[in-house]
């Protein structure tokens, strides 16, 4: 299977050109975790997050939605069988996908306690998976013709599909976070002004 090419409308896609894509994706979003991390630390940082409250949680749900359909096609177009944990993952994010979809369509003020659970507990388990996956010796409990420790993905020596869904979990709770932050101190701010 690795190696050949799967027509996705009229493009031809390789399992490898899919898994570097998907990579590059996870480090992005990694990146932009990181980077609201640092920029949220700090009051003023905040402040300037506050304006872009509403393109933080369109990115939240495009996050989610990236990473669902990128789960979809490696089990569906690619062929990788998912083990137990991923399955776990899956039943985390997917949801994730309407429930930060009705939030933005919407426009929820605060739609951090319906995404947060969802996106914590994927984000425990992908960081449980990806550890299973570094060190293999410890055995689990999966499943032996779907192994937690198989790596169908191994970019940069480092990236694995836990790895990438634990980025994708990440930046939905960061950015979330991120969004719940910028409102709540522009609500500050504003009864501060009264």
């Amino acid at each position: 299977m690795p190696g050949s090419l799967v027509a996705v409308g009229s493009v031809a896609l390789s399992v490898e050109q899919m898994s570097l894509f998907t990579a590059l994706l996870a480090l992005v979003a990694l990146a932009v975790t990181v980077g609201l991390v640092a920029v949220g630390a700090t009051a003023g940082g905040r402040r300037r997050l506050r304006g872009l409250r509403a393109d933080m949680m369109r990115l939240a749900f495009s996050v989610a939605a990236v990473s669902t359909a990128a789960s979809l096609w490696f089990s569906e177009v690619g062929g990788f069988m998912p083990c137990e944990l991923c399955w776990y993952q899956r039943v985390a994010m997917y949801p994730l996908v309407v429930v930060l979809g009705v939030a933005t369509w919407r426009g929820d003020p605060d739609p951090r306690w319906r995404v947060l659970p969802f996106s914590v507990v994927g984000l425990l388990v992908s960081a449980y998976h990806y550890q299973l996956q570094l060190f293999p010796e410890q055995g689990s409990s999966c499943d032996v013709a779907a192994p937690c420790t198989q790596r169908w993905v191994d970019e940069f020596g480092f990236v694995s599909i836990p790895f990438m869904a634990f980025c994708g979990f990440a930046a939905v709770t960061a950015l979330v976070l991120a969004a719940g932050a910028a409102d709540r101190d522009a609500n500050l701010s504003t009864r501060e002004d009264a």
